[in-house]
């Protein structure tokens, strides 16, 4: 019954399409959140912490991105399971809208000046419910796309996960870019950094729209009707997958390090510690970016022909290798070595972005696919990933050694070397028993 209603509910091309659309939105947004944060942080700190010397300052704002990771766990603990149990589409309408409404309300906060402790008050407040919607946001829409990508593309189609990632961050600085280069200083800092986050309330608008138009996943459908979807996700969550949870944080300490490092802190590293122009540092970012887009969906296509655990576990050792050359180069603040050792830290991380949008999700069963990759991933995420920014950002304070990026990404690396060997090979492997743990001939046992 189960392998006839799976043949009945594959849907059409034009269809998935569709889904990988609205689910790369939210990561849009999400990321989009990031970037505008992070290439604005010198007027945020201006507006919200004006009596801080710069380099307090710089942390408070570094800050802003790490301490709401906390509640990134409870998100995934609270949305993940709920998506098992009530279906997924539900969950991601959900955090596509508090994301959203969380970035818009950014741009509304008045500044430190107007109202003094309680603007940074009402920043956190903000931060904090991008936060939690993030933790239920990232393993839903990952889910989400593997559910509805046929067997034999599902890299393909899965590498537009980290599309809406890298596009979420393109927009945000380019529209950084024409607000600093467009505006005075004066004008910048009193007003103008608000426009980019505005922005967010339309963006997560179409976003819902789109998800909100689709039906669930293929996978998620077939398992409610035949009745094998969890009724207490959380509990079986803990019994039946806490080994792959457990693979999963090991492996995205490396992703999150990479992704904040480079896509969040960078900005400022550039600009605040080696002293380059904003345009200059803002117009390499974007050209790297715009090249990993362009080879992000031929990525996720190899993946489907060689496996992911090759690219994966190359990405791995070229971090180890790489990224203190890397470092090096940029450290030279000439323009070309600096887009040199740029490219090679993006080369390394478009090959890991193209290929874990289906290789993740696939390391759980359906019925308990969106808890046990929300809880992993969220976890990691809070722990590593977030903190990235301002771990390193106080460690180059304190040392002096501004080749400290280079050394937290080849740890964690080396880190995730392990963790990638013990991955199973789900590459052309169908995803969508809603029992038996992929790769594998293990099965999820009922709470």
């Amino acid at each position: 019954m189960a392998t006839e209603l799976r043949k009945e509910s594959q849907p059409d091309e034009r269809t998935v399409r569709r889904a990988v659309a609205g689910a790369a939105m939210g990561n849009a947004v999400e990321w989009f959140d990031y970037a505008i944060y992070g290439y604005l942080a010198a007027s945020i700190g201006i507006n919200f912490f004006p009596d801080a010397d710069p380099a307090a300052r710089q942390l408070f704002v570094f800050a802003g991105i790490a301490i709401p990771f906390i509640l990134r766990p409870l998100g995934g603990i609270i949305l993940g399971p709920l998506g098992d149990r009530f279906g997924r589409r539900r969950v991601l309408a959900t955090t596509i809208v508090m994301m959203s409404v969380a970035t818009f309300c950014v741009g509304l906060i008045p500044s430190y000046a107007t109202i003094g402790v309680f603007a940074p008050i009402l920043l956190l407040v903000a931060r904090l419910v991008q936060g939690f919607s993030t933790g239920g946001e990232y393993g839903g829409a990952a889910t989400f796309i593997a559910e509805y990508a046929p067997d034999k593309r599902r890299g393909f189609f899965g590498a537009f996960l980290e599309f809406g990632t890298l596009t979420g961050t393109v927009l945000g600085a380019v529209l950084a870019t024409i607000v600093q280069l467009g505006l005075s200083p004066e004008s910048l800092n009193s007003w103008g950094w608000r426009i980019p986050f505005l922005v967010a309330g339309p963006l997560g608008l179409i976003g819902f729209y789109l998800r909100s138009k689709l039906e669930d996943t293929p996978a998620f459908r077939t398992a409610e009707a035949a009745g094998e979807t969890s009724q207490a996700p959380f509990k079986e969550v803990i019994r039946n997958v806490w080994p792959q949870i457990l693979n999963l944080i090991g492996f995205v300490i490396m992703l999150n390090v990479a992704v904040y490092t480079l896509l969040t802190y960078l900005p400022t590293y550039l600009t605040q510690v080696l002293q380059i122009s904003d345009t200059e540092s803002l117009l390499l970012l974007i050209g790297v970016m715009l090249v990993m887009l362009v080879v992000i969906a031929p990525i996720g296509a190899l993946s489907d022909r060689i496996g992911r655990k090759p690219l994966l576990l190359g990405a791995a050792i070229g971090f180890v290798v790489l990224s203190y050359p890397a470092i090096r180069l940029i450290a030279l603040r000439d323009w070309l070595p600096v887009a040199l050792g740029i490219a090679i830290l993006g080369g390394l991380l478009v090959v890991i972005l193209g290929t874990i949008g289906s290789a993740l999700p696939a390391m759980f069963p359906t019925r308990n696919r969106y808890g046990g990759f929300s809880i992993g991933y969220s976890t990691s995420t809070a722990a590593f990933g977030g903190t990235a920014p301002l771990i390193i950002s106080a460690l180059i304070s304190g040392t002096g050694n501004t080749d400290i990026p280079a050394y937290y990404l080849m740890a964690a690396a080396a880190i995730a070397i392990v963790p990638i060997m013990l991955m199973p090979e789900t590459a052309r492997i169908s995803i969508s028993h809603p029992t038996r743990i992929p790769g594998t001939d293990k099965e999820a046992v009922p709470a």
